[in-house]
């Protein structure tokens, strides 16, 4: 059965991105803008989805240890997932710049 997926990825500046890209284009995946990519992958009965694309990943390109993947998709209930296949999560770089609560000294 064919599942959709979205792909960010962060390979950093000497990452493996030439497998990555034959990788992807393998899976006639298309491009949904920086760093992202949506694709539908062949996943057989029983097995679990991120771990294939993980392995599969794993098998095509070469990672580093601060290379990240993440992946989105649904699960057999139709609900969104999403996971870190390859890395984790990082600081967001948008953080401080909300409005958020000002305390205030008395």
């Amino acid at each position: 059965m064919k599942k959709a997926v979205w792909l960010s990825y962060d390979l950093s500046v000497q990452g493996d991105y030439e497998s990555l890209y034959e990788w992807l284009d393998n899976l006639d995946a298309k491009e949904c803008g920086n760093s992202v990519a949506f694709f539908k992958y062949e996943v057989a009965s029983g097995m679990v989805l991120k771990n294939e694309i993980k392995k599969d990943i794993e098998k095509n390109v070469k990672l580093g240890a601060r290379d990240r993947v993440y992946i989105m998709y649904r699960d057999a209930k139709k609900n969104m997932k999403g996971a870190f296949i390859v890395g984790k999560r990082k600081a967001s770089p948008w953080k401080g710049y909300g409005r958020g609560r000002q305390e205030i000294d008395e």
